[in-house]
């Protein structure tokens, strides 16, 4: 009965120890109640959302925070919204023209903005099929795949050099894949996860060389991008730290200039890739300015809610 008595005592007002408060002792235990007597609250008015225009505006370049995948992503967000508030059929042209070109160079607009190089006799792995059997108990790609993939992605990118990019060259690059020679040894590597990747899907993986090398080095280091073709969004990135080493001898080696020779034209496209990119990101950004300015950004625009034009 104690644990009445307490209950009771917390919810009644400050004058329950008068006479007219009722005995806890018979009568049953009452839920906690606010007290009877509140004071009047004033009656706010309910503020529904308008389905009117913003006064914000977007920014006329994406900010340098905002990552690749994530811009793509919003881009499509921004010409979205223009067609929510209604378009003419001169300006659904545009947007479909601005969609296409996301559409068709997502690639290029997600990992040639870094400087990747992202034509197929580029990449490493292009559409690589994503098996059920690589997920792991929590439903998501298991996080020793992504590795898997930039160790078979990096393979590929030396036979790159050997068949498409220089083929004078072909069996000096085959033999970087051999321990009869000067090879390539992976003396590190650390992987970044973006989001937990799942079947079904495909990826495309992209190596790019994070420095150009001194002549002479021992050693370079590869940035790599793991790309989900579903989601269009890097699901992981790498660093590579790559040693050359001379098996005969059993000790590191300097680089050839063979190889050098062709890591500084890479150097100069990967730079080149960056700037193409860019330009590409500041046309789709003019383009969908003016379709914001033209739609929902102007006085008086209205969401359209179905009817014809």
């Amino acid at each position: 009965m104690r644990g009445t008595a307490q209950l009771n005592s917390t919810t009644s007002s400050p004058d329950a120890t008068s006479s007219t408060a009722p005995n806890p002792l018979t009568m049953p235990p009452r839920i906690p109640s606010l007290p009877p007597s509140l004071p009047n609250l004033p009656h706010l008015p309910i503020i529904l959302p308008k389905r009117h225009n913003s006064t914000q505006t977007s920014p006329a370049h994406p900010p340098s925070s905002e990552s690749p995948s994530r811009w793509l992503a919003t881009t499509k967000s921004r010409i979205g919204k223009c067609i929510m508030f209604g378009l003419t059929r001169p300006q659904a042209r545009r947007a479909g023209g601005i969609l296409e070109v996301l559409g068709r160079d997502w690639r290029e607009l997600v990992a040639g903005r870094q400087g990747f190089l992202v034509d197929r006799r580029r990449a490493g792995l292009y559409r690589h099929r994503v098996v059920w059997g690589e997920m792991d108990s929590m439903g998501h790609v298991n996080n020793v795949a992504y590795i898997r993939y930039a160790e078979s992605a990096r393979v590929q990118w030396v036979k790159n050099y050997a068949v498409h990019i220089d083929p004078g060259n072909a069996g000096s690059w085959m033999e970087t894949l051999t321990p009869r020679g000067d090879g390539l040894i992976l003396r590190s590597i650390k992987t970044f996860y973006r989001f937990p990747m799942t079947w079904p899907d495909h990826i495309s993986v992209y190596h790019k060389l994070r420095a150009l090398p001194e002549p002479g080095s021992d050693n370079f280091t590869l940035d790599v991008l793991i790309v989900s073709e579903l989601r269009q969004r890097v699901a992981a990135s790498c660093v590579e730290d790559i040693v050359l080493y001379d098996y005969k001898a059993g000790q590191k080696t300097a680089m050839k200039p063979f190889m050098m020779n062709a890591f500084e034209t890479a150097w100069e496209e990967q730079l080149e890739s960056t700037k193409s990119a860019e330009r590409k990101i500041e046309w789709v950004e003019e383009r969908v300015r003016e379709l914001e300015r033209e739609s929902w950004d102007r006085e008086g625009a209205v969401e359209d809610m179905g009817g014809g034009r």
